[in-house]
């Protein structure tokens, strides 16, 4: 563990090549030579692989202690953006394990076909690619200063957000929200006022348990401001041929989340011409009844999710040995050494970063997430 880099690039035939980055920084270092050392290991990493700035279009900053450090990220290069090309950029507090304090995921797009980048606002990012608006929305939260306001106010805020940018570029949260990222303070207490809100608000948009949900990973996390409960990042994609998206499950290993209330999708797969990316959710060690497998035995579970991670995968016609990039949350941080060792053996050039972030159920110890990509054939879809 510690300062790993790691790349993994997926080229397609018609819509070019995607890289994804990780870079976690050595724990002997302070906050400023942890940020440099990120800094200069991502700028090495895009000359070798030839990438040009505006090449750039997602990059995940993970840190141990916002508040505190926020302003020394937002003043670093891995937030600054050249003006004439922007990207998103998202700050969360997960501190990387087993004891950094920055740790970088970054996601770049060759491309032979024009792009372009308009920056919405601050926290919303539209790159528009062939016939095709991507959406990257980050860092929404409420900003509270003073006062703490209810998780479910805070909830219904963070997407009110979104749905006005969505439907500002003629997109809606049902038809267009492929993925979210939502970050609770204090996952044990928030995460259930979460779910009541984010209920609440899919009904009255017209996801339901009849038509779909969004894939999703809700989790323990913050941002940098002190009295906000929840944050969110955001993928859509405006434009979208209703016969690219499929969602994913396995129902002989994994029960629908809707049998027990909870309203996303476990995976969402869009297709393209000659990819297809599917986005899995937050997945544990849980069986076809909705039950945790393995209690108290982080490995297992560990072995259990990738099994799931792989099922959800399956359905989609991809496996494991698709993902592009993979973020595990572990409850408690004194398992990282065997997670650390496990992951190391089985996924040894795959992008991964281990944080400290605990899972909606406490019987979780451990819940992965990530992105695969692999090859399509069907021209009759958008290319990507």
């Amino acid at each position: 563990m510690g300062n790993r880099i790691s790349i993994r690039s997926f080229q397609g035939t018609g819509g070019g090549a995607e890289h994804f980055l990780s870079i976690e920084a050595p724990a002997n270092l302070g906050l400023a030579e942890q940020i440099g050392f990120i800094e200069a290991r991502y700028a090495d990493a895009q000359q070798s692989l030839g990438l040009a700035p505006e090449t750039a279009l997602f990059r995940r900053i993970f840190v141990s202690d916002a508040i505190n450090q926020a302003e020394a990220i937002r003043d670093s290069a891995l937030f600054a953006e050249p003006s004439e090309s922007p990207v998103a950029v998202s700050i969360v507090q997960q501190p990387p394990l087993p004891d950094s304090k920055v740790a970088l995921m970054a996601y770049h797009v060759e491309s032979d076909a024009p792009v372009s980048k308009q920056r919405l606002s601050p926290k919303h990012l539209l790159v528009k690619k062939g016939d095709l608006a991507h959406l990257w929305s980050t860092r929404l939260c409420a900003g509270a200063y003073g006062s703490s306001a209810s998780v479910t106010a805070q909830t219904r805020q963070v997407f009110d957000e979104l749905i006005d940018v969505l439907s500002s570029q003629g997109g809606t949260l049902r038809d267009h929200c492929i993925r979210t990222w939502i970050y609770l303070k204090d996952v044990d207490v928030f995460y259930q006022g979460m779910v009541e809100s984010r209920s609440e608000l899919f009904a009255q948009h017209g996801l339901t348990r009849d038509t779909h949900y969004i894939a999703s990973t809700g989790i323990e996390g913050a941002c940098a401001h002190r009295y906000d409960l929840v944050a969110m990042d955001a993928y859509s994609i405006v434009g979208l041929a209703p016969q690219q998206v499929s969602q994913l499950n396995d129902l002989e290993r994994l029960c629908p989340t809707k049998d027990y209330n909870v309203t996303f999708e476990r995976g969402t797969r869009i297709a393209y011409a000659d990819r297809s990316h599917c986005f899995i959710s937050g997945t544990a060690s849980i069986d076809n009844a909705g039950r945790v497998v393995h209690p108290g035995d982080v490995v297992r579970q560990l072995e259990r999710a990738l099994e799931n991670v792989d099922a959800l995968l399956r359905s989609g016609a991809a496996t494991l040995e698709d993902m592009m990039q993979m973020a595990v949350y572990l409850r408690d941080p004194t398992d990282i050494a065997r997670v650390d060792g496990y992951l190391s053996e089985r996924f040894p050039d795959l992008p991964i970063v281990i944080l400290h972030a605990a899972v909606c159920r406490p019987e979780w110890l451990i819940e992965i997430e990530g992105i695969a990509a692999t090859a399509n054939d069907d021209p009759t879809l958008p290319a990507f």
